[in-house]
């Protein structure tokens, strides 16, 4: 459905649902038709702990701040990391790759078309090398002018077993380090005279999770990402939340150098023609909003609504987070990234900012204690890495209730479609049970269904109206308004 406007509440209980936003354009998969069901995901933020794999591309960061270069191992060591690039930056692909053959003759030319020129270009990029010996920021700079970093980063990589691989050499001594690094850790920490300087990316640790002292406890997640730099650190970064529905100042002043982003995301990671990422497809994919701003007293100090999480390293824009602030939640949209930044990691660096940024909104406002993820597609392996992201919870396609993912993962690997709420006799608590107390919206007045129908003959029109009640629930069909001409 297009969604003209829509409150925050609204569209919070609308992706409790199962629905999700793309622009203004608000869909929900046929989940026991669909070839591919894509389940609701939401993170726990509260709980998370970051896995090993997670602290490496925070470490990476790090290293990269503080000296300005970047050395990588095994591509085994971050397994999210190749697939997580195109995954993590949202769910507009997956619309185009998955529900494209739904009909779109009641949707504008220009999103119909936008539709399209997305399911191409997925197929077109599908197939990616996993991972190269060299990247040339330079030679990335003069071909696009993007004004990336200079200097070149070597990657190396480690052959696997089988693939040209010399086994009279031992294999990655990942486990070694690890626990090279907590011996190091744990002396340093017994010996804090002679422990380095540590690293500061920006702000401080938020009360609520303070800085470990036991040697024997794990890092927190800000203590990960908010350790201090030295004063002579190779670079700076900063992250900046800035409103783009209705558009801020701020928004407004970094406009262009944010859609240059854009566009040099999807000329190289996905391979569109330098006059396919137009400014308006821009706008209207990632900047448009029927989210309506809100700023409660009781609300976190930027209030609810639709924002864009720029990550800005020494001065200039490098990556673009998509969020909403939802009453109960942060909502990953989309994520873009200077394709010249790659090695950061920045689809899995930019998540475990946004658990981060969910964490600290939950000291201004208590009920704000989720982090959703968009879809957990159990049978796409690009989609599964969302599921290493724990606590985490699947949302039942029937009873519309949260279900830890483990409990789920089972019955996944038996079929694609599953109900996970496993009390056979629970029913959906939210389901339309008065379809003629929905809101109508009809020759400029609002009213009942039950006055509209007398209005109208078309016998499809009761079925329209009826599945609308069904999928949006009584609650929403309440307070929406459903457009009719």
């Amino acid at each position: 459905m297009w969604a003209h406007s829509m409150t925050v509440r609204d569209y919070q209980d609308l992706i409790d649902r199962g629905w999700r936003r793309s622009g203004k354009y608000v869909y929900k998969p046929v989940m026991n038709q669909t070839c591919c069901p894509q389940y609701t995901i939401r993170c726990h933020p509260l709980k998370f702990q970051p896995s090993k794999s997670h602290k490496k591309v925070l470490k990476k960061m790090l290293k990269f701040l503080v000296k300005g270069e970047v050395s990588k191992g095994n591509c085994e060591d971050e397994p999210m990391d190749s697939a997580m690039e195109d995954a993590v930056t949202g769910d507009f692909a997956l619309i185009n790759k998955l529900d494209i053959k739904c009909d779109l003759k009641t949707l504008g030319d220009d999103l119909k078309e936008s539709l399209e020129s997305e399911v191409k270009k997925k197929e077109k990029t599908s197939k990616k090398e996993d991972s190269k010996e060299l990247i040339n920021s330079q030679a990335i700079e003069e071909k696009l002018g993007s004004g990336e970093p200079s200097h070149s980063i070597k990657v190396h990589v480690v052959p696997k077993p089988g693939k040209g691989a010399d086994l009279s050499k031992p294999p990655c001594r990942k486990a070694k380090e690890i626990r090279k690094e907590r011996k190091r850790l744990k002396l340093m920490q017994q010996n804090p005279d002679g422990a380095f300087e540590s690293f500061q990316a920006q702000g401080q640790t938020p009360s609520l999770f303070p800085s470990k002292t036991k040697s024997n406890q794990p890092k927190s997640l800000e203590d990960l990402i908010f350790e201090s730099l030295p004063e002579n650190a190779s670079h700076k970064l900063e992250v900046r939340v800035v409103r783009s529905s209705p558009p801020s100042p701020q928004f407004k002043a970094t406009f262009q150098e944010s859609y240059q982003v854009y566009k040099r995301y999807q000329m190289v990671i996905h391979k569109d023609p330098p006059d396919k990422p137009t400014v308006s497809q821009f706008t209207r994919f990632l900047c448009s909003s029927p989210l309506e701003a809100e700023n409660p007293p009781n609300g976190p100090e930027c209030g609810y609504g639709s924002f864009h999480q720029q990550y800005w390293l020494d001065g200039k824009i490098i990556a673009v987070g998509v969020i909403d602030i939802l009453p109960h939640c942060v909502s990953s949209v989309y994520l873009y990234y200077d394709p010249g930044y790659s090695f950061l990691s920045l689809g899995v660096y930019s998540a475990l900012r946004e658990i981060a940024f969910a964490r600290q909104l939950h000291e201004q406002t208590s009920q704000l204690c989720y982090y959703y993820m968009g879809f957990y597609i159990h049978s796409c392996a690009k989609m599964k890495y969302k599921g290493q992201y724990r606590p985490s919870d699947l949302l039942c396609p029937e009873t519309y209730v949260w279900v830890p993912i483990e409990q789920c993962l089972s019955s996944l690997e038996n079929s694609k479609y599953c109900r996970f709420n496993q009390d056979p006799e629970a029913v959906d608590e939210g389901r339309s049970k008065e379809p003629d107390r929905l809101q109508v919206f009809y020759k400029k007045a609002i009213m009942p269904y039950g006055v509209y129908k007398k209005h109208q003959k078309d016998p499809s029109e009761d079925a329209t109206v009826q599945q609308y009640a069904s999928l949006v629930g009584q609650a929403c069909s309440e307070r929406m308004l459903l457009f009719r001409n």
